[in-house]
């Protein structure tokens, strides 16, 4: 890619030891990228630097040499390995000065958080002359808006996710929007779906990825596939048109896979869908150790339709709490779908729910057998009309965690399926 074609661009530099280690995940730069997107603005280049001056002076001098735009962000704290405004400052042979607003407002949260004031927090009241400030309302650390040469412009931020998010909607986004670089409106609305692999969703809908305008691009994560559609246009209003016909054709297609869009789980569909018909839901676990339910949990109001839960790990607490027969377990096995019956029917009695999803599986890495090998896992759905059982197995060579993770979701979308289409 030749250095024209990168002008007019956006970069995003994250600066911090403790990403390039691993210590930490880059969720910065996913996020900046998305909101890059949704704008329209390109976006070719992401870079990672640790704590150290002459690196970080080093990125900065490539980015403005190929780039109208750079997003910084980490390296604002008051600590001495704190260092993207100084350099910066040295880069560009500029002055910082003391800025008296970022002063006052930093001592005023320290002073409500019973936190003591030491001298080195003056050191984030330091900004380059001629810089915008770009207000923290959620920490003590601010950003600038600074061109310190002409047709390059840093922006910088903290590095902790919710100060650098909420900095970015209150002052970044609206002040990149007037910029003149955003020409066209980008819109983009993610649809979510399970229970299908990627290769075959793109299969299904394999004209519709050749299209232009809105794009559509497919990507997975663990048990879920995900379409980003995409829209440029003049108006807002034309681009949610464009987009609403391309996922009209798209559930036409492949409608009973979609679960929801954007900001969706699984668990949140689950939850609506339970609460439109006004009923409720408990859960008795065995391999997924509570996972189900906290899924469930997660989602604000509901406590309206989730009664509760039993984690019986082991055979007794199966017997004991949950009643399941010793005669089904001595012959069948915990792991089994005569076992999670019980666990389902009785989960619905102990707590009075109308449904109840029972989870029981070898999520390994050791046990399993010929017959019952590591990776299998049996669910039941109790409901109004009778218990349905089934079992799924998801291969020897996923990890624990991942065995436990693909039977809440394949659990949350069996129940999502007999909601809405029954037995």
């Amino acid at each position: 890619m030749s250095i024209e074609s990168l002008k007019k661009s956006v970069e995003i530099l994250c600066i911090g030891t403790e990403i390039l280690l691993g210590d930490i995940l880059n969720s910065n730069a996913r996020w900046i990228a998305q909101e890059l997107a949704e704008l329209g603005l390109p976006h070719y280049i992401q870079t990672v630097v640790g704590d150290n001056t002459r690196r970080i002076q080093e990125a900065i001098l490539n980015s403005s040499r190929r780039s109208n735009i750079l997003i910084i962000t980490g390296g604002l704290g008051p600590t001495p390995d704190d260092l993207t405004t100084e350099s910066l400052a040295s880069l560009f042979k500029a002055d910082l000065y003391k800025s008296e607003e970022v002063w006052e407002d930093i001592q005023i949260k320290l002073k409500h958080k019973d936190e003591k004031l030491a001298k080195c927090n003056e050191k984030q009241a330091l900004l380059p002359i001629g810089s915008k400030i770009i207000r923290n309302p959620r920490g003590t650390a601010p950003g600038v808006i600074w061109t310190p040469k002409s047709n390059f412009t840093i922006l910088t931020f903290p590095g902790v996710p919710s100060e650098m998010k909420a900095m970015w909607l209150e002052t970044a986004k609206p002040w990149l929007i007037n910029s003149g670089l955003v020409n066209e409106k980008f819109k983009s609305k993610v649809l979510l779906f399970s229970g299908i692999s990627e290769s075959r969703l793109s299969e299904k809908i394999e004209k519709f990825l050749e299209s232009k305008n809105p794009t559509v691009a497919p990507y997975a994560s663990l048990g879920e596939v995900k379409l980003r559609i995409t829209a440029n246009s003049i108006t807002d209003e034309q681009a949610d048109k464009m987009i609403t016909a391309m996922e009209e054709k798209i559930i036409k297609r492949i409608g009973p896979y979609c679960y929801g869009s954007d900001a969706d789980t699984l668990a949140s569909t689950v939850i609506k869908l339970l609460q439109d018909k006004k009923k409720s839901i408990s859960v008795a676990e065995s391999c997924t150790g509570g996972g189900l339910g906290a899924e469930l949990t997660s989602i604000p109001g509901a406590s309206k339709t989730f009664l509760g839960g039993v984690i019986a790990y082991s055979d007794e607490i199966k017997k004991k709490i949950l009643g399941v027969p010793a005669e089904i377990l001595l012959r069948h096995g915990a792991v089994s779908e005569a076992t999670v019956e019980a666990m389902a029917i009785a989960s619905t009695q102990i707590f009075g729910s109308e449904w109840a999803i029972a989870i029981s599986g070898l999520a390994g890495p050791e046990g399993g057998s010929a017959l019952k090998p590591v990776g299998l896992v049996c669910f039941g759905i109790a409901g109004p009309n009778g218990c349905k059982t089934f079992q799924k197995q998801f291969g020897k060579n996923k990890s624990r965690g991942e065995i436990q993770r693909l039977s809440v979701i394949h659990s949350l979308d069996a129940l999502r399926r007999i909601l809405l289409n029954g037995y």
